[in-house]
């Protein structure tokens, strides 16, 4: 009997690269998605925002709009807020996959890749994914501080602020908690996964985000082990 492989998830390819487009397009059509392509940053948004893909394949370095900017874009448009970001590139540099993972990529890939490999990858996000939509709601209301993960909304003395997918993850994580201090392993494996390789300075930089937008008073820092909320 052939494995169910969600042919409901759909998946847009953003590369200048001809030859990876058909080559991604065959390979994960074979599997049953459901793909869209773009050759360009600017198209790859207008497909996007046409679609709604649950996942997206971008490269770096493209004409008219690189994929950083794009996902920067992406991460700055709540409907996208759920959608899975990957970049697949020949760029394995550690600056480069730093860029990545600030902007709010779910995970980094290096070119070149096998089908399965990648396929086995974009499956385990996808899976990860549908775990968090199928969630009940869940409020925490802390006085002034409140959180709707189910909405994905943050209010802090009675204003309501967005944030973007990592930071609003990082945010519910600690404050599930208050007063508990996470080590930063069990941080990366709660919000990015065992899969995805992050480095400390990704962390550190969506935290300084995070506290630029909520304040500094609601995250606590203990040097040499985490991070934490309040209590």
């Amino acid at each position: 009997m052939k494995e169910n492989k969600d042919p409901k998830a759909k998946i847009l390819i953003v590369d200048d690269e001809k030859d990876i487009l058909e080559f991604l397009k065959y390979n994960f059509e074979k599997e049953g998605y459901e793909i869209h392509c773009a050759d360009n940053g600017s198209k790859g948004m207008e497909m996007a925002l046409k679609v709604k893909p649950d996942l997206m394949i971008l490269d770096i370095m493209m004409p008219e709009v690189d994929g950083v900017e794009l996902c920067t874009q992406f991460r700055e448009i709540p409907e996208f807020d759920d959608a899975i970001i990957v970049f697949l590139t020949a760029r394995s540099e550690d600056y480069s996959q730093i860029a990545g993972f600030e902007v709010g990529a779910d995970d980094y890939i290096t070119k070149p890749i096998k089908p399965k490999v990648l396929m086995a990858r974009v499956k385990a996000l996808l899976k990860r994914k549908g775990k968090k939509t199928r969630k009940q709601d869940q409020i925490i209301d802390l006085g002034d501080f409140s959180i709707n993960k189910d909405k994905r909304d943050v209010v802090i003395d009675g204003e309501s602020i967005h944030l973007p997918k990592i930071e609003f993850e990082l945010l519910f994580l600690f404050a599930s908690h208050p007063g508990r201090i996470y080590a930063r392993e069990e941080i990366y494996s709660k919000i990015w996964g065992n899969d995805v390789i992050v480095s400390d300075r990704t962390l550190d930089v969506h935290i300084r985000k995070l506290r630029e937008k909520i304040g500094d008073s609601l995250i606590k820092t203990i040097k040499g082990v985490g991070y934490g909320c309040n209590g």
